[in-house]
């Protein structure tokens, strides 16, 4: 496959017509058309379903344009940190992370660095910790924020000197909200939506004493900003970790934290072996001097 037919191929995918896709390209519709049935031909499968007004992907076609996307989107990093120079860092930093307040350590190492290297730009992705860690492995990422319980074996990494405590996102005339603390029979009979990360950690449900399927569960969600609509509208407690959402006096919402005291460790981490663009690499070593710096103790101390 070559990259030029790829870029073909999504344009075709994007605007679901050959016709407006060859517009798009400068390119003629038939030479555009031969282009994707040769790509059809070479991969022995069919990618689009043509109809009388538009073109729709197969489920092999979507599976195409997941890895297209990946690709071309690998490709372009990769020349872009070949045009970079020592002299004036330029490029992309790409990072992926849940949602956690220790973005604030990620984003204060962001912002010292562009003091001397105003040119560097960044590059966010929010997915849980299965979604960071595929999109690293694939190359997409140059670090991950993972909360525990994450898999580092595969991984280098950097330890983060704070902790998420859990607890339960609550509107502020729930019965619970009188709680300073919940526990687990607090849960047993409560609507919940769950993360996903919470689902997964089987320390949860050790704390809640109660099995999935045991549980009312009205919703999921893998970022919690949604979730907090469900919980306003009265559809649920949410279950999530401390710090992401505002409980300020005018938001209607309260958060009371899990007891016993359930807590996640954070790590920064990267490809082992990885050799890093220079934008990279200058990342990685002002957010060693942020971390240095936010664990030493206070001179009052």
């Amino acid at each position: 496959m070559e990259l030029r037919v790829l870029r073909y191929f999504l344009a075709v995918a994007r605007e679901e017509s050959i016709s407006a896709a060859a517009q798009s390209l400068h390119l003629t519709q038939p030479t555009l058309s031969r282009q994707l049935m040769e790509l059809e031909t070479e991969l022995g499968t069919q990618l689009f379903v043509r109809g009388n007004r538009k073109v729709t992907l197969t489920e092999e076609g979507m599976r195409l344009r997941r890895r297209a996307s990946e690709i071309l989107s690998l490709v372009e990093k990769t020349e872009l940190e070949f045009r970079e120079t020592e002299e004036q860092i330029r490029g992309k930093v790409y990072i992926g992370a849940g949602e956690t307040c220790a973005m604030h350590l990620i984003a204060r190492a962001a912002r010292e660095l562009s003091v001397c290297h105003p040119m560097i730009r960044y590059h966010l992705y929010s997915g849980n910790a299965q979604e960071v860690a595929e999109r690293l492995d694939q190359g997409l990422l140059d670090f991950g924020v993972l909360i525990e319980p994450a898999d580092l074996k595969k991984y280098d990494y950097l330890d983060l000197p704070t902790a998420d405590s859990w607890g339960v996102l609550l509107r502020k005339d729930h019965p619970l909200a009188q709680k300073t603390c919940i526990q687990p029979k607090d849960l047993h009979n409560e609507p919940l939506i769950l993360s996903r990360q919470s689902l997964a950690d089987e320390s949860f449900f050790h704390w809640l004493g109660k099995e999935e399927a045991d549980l009312n569960i009205a919703a999921t969600y893998n970022l919690l900003y949604n979730a907090s609509i469900w919980v306003e509208e009265g559809l649920g407690c949410a279950v999530c970790l401390d710090r992401l959402i505002s409980i300020a006096p005018d938001s209607g919402l309260c958060f009371r934290p899990l007891e016993p005291k359930q807590q996640v460790r954070l790590h920064v981490v990267w490809k082992k072996y990885t050799v890093f663009s220079p934008a990279a690499e200058h990342f990685l070593d002002t957010l060693r001097g942020v971390l240095a710096s936010d664990a030493a103790p206070s001179q009052s101390e």
